[in-house]
């Protein structure tokens, strides 16, 4: 599995590309909390805005996920432990005051991009 890359994949960069594109400054791969071991795809600090571009097989998309013919159970069991993991970094980054945003990786980079931008312009005024 070492050709997966845990950051700077293609929708990735497209995204962040665009976010640059409009003027935004952002952190990549970074905490949001230095006591929570968990890092956001693209992080907005100040904001307190966290961007998660998660892939659709690590995941497990309701769109595009298949279970593996080879040691399904294996990979069944990491699904659940990933989901898990994604719904308790929701939890605690809301907890403690973070905006999270979670997309699939087969969204357009434009629409999230977009989404972004709006809740990043939308925390500068509130």
């Amino acid at each position: 599995m070492r050709g997966n890359k845990a950051r700077d994949t293609e929708p990735e960069l497209a995204v962040r590309r665009l976010l640059h594109a409009e003027g935004l400054r952002y952190l990549v791969n970074a905490r949001p909390d230095p006591d929570l071991r968990r890092t956001a795809d693209v992080l907005f600090p100040k904001r307190r805005i966290a961007v998660f571009i998660d892939g659709c097989y690590w995941h497990g998309c309701p769109e595009h996920y298949t279970v593996p013919k080879a040691n399904g159970e294996f990979w069944r069991e990491k699904l659940i432990r990933n989901r898990a993991r994604d719904a308790e970094t929701t939890r605690l980054l809301t907890e403690r005051g973070w905006r999270v945003m979670r997309y699939w990786t087969h969204e357009s980079p434009r629409t999230i991009a977009d989404s972004v931008s709006q809740a990043v312009r939308d925390s500068q005024t509130g």
